[in-house]
């Protein structure tokens, strides 16, 4: 079993940046992969990024260049850096987790707000 708790939403102006970070517990982080998703309201939820064990990441066409995916094994914590933030990248943020197996049949976290006002 893997609990994750996300942290770091919040409101923030168009062009400013929040870090948003997912402390997982449970077995070992360092084989996780981990991703982020995002929904936002009256859309379907998508993923963002991701990070495998092996250090190979994916960002989703709109993020790339903007947002940056970075864990800390020893602390067992994935983060996501975004900058450049847009009034588009407005939603609830979830942090996922999966040994096996695609990301959305993993672990969740409770999500984290985050809006960018224009």
């Amino acid at each position: 079993q893997v609990q994750l708790v996300e942290s770091g939403g919040g409101l923030v102006q168009a062009g400013g940046s929040l870090r948003l970070s997912c402390a997982a517990s449970g077995r070992t982080f360092s084989s996780l992969a981990m991703g982020w998703f995002r929904q936002a309201p009256g859309k379907e939820r998508e993923l963002v990024g991701a990070s495998w064990s092996g250090g190979r990441t994916m960002y989703t066409d709109s993020v790339k260049g903007r947002f940056t995916i970075s864990r800390d094994n020893a602390k067992s914590t994935v983060y996501l850096q975004m900058n450049s933030l847009k009034p588009e990248d407005t939603a609830i943020y979830y942090c996922a987790a999966a040994y096996s197996g695609p990301l959305v049949n993993g672990y969740w976290g409770q999500g984290t707000q985050v809006t960018v006002s224009s």
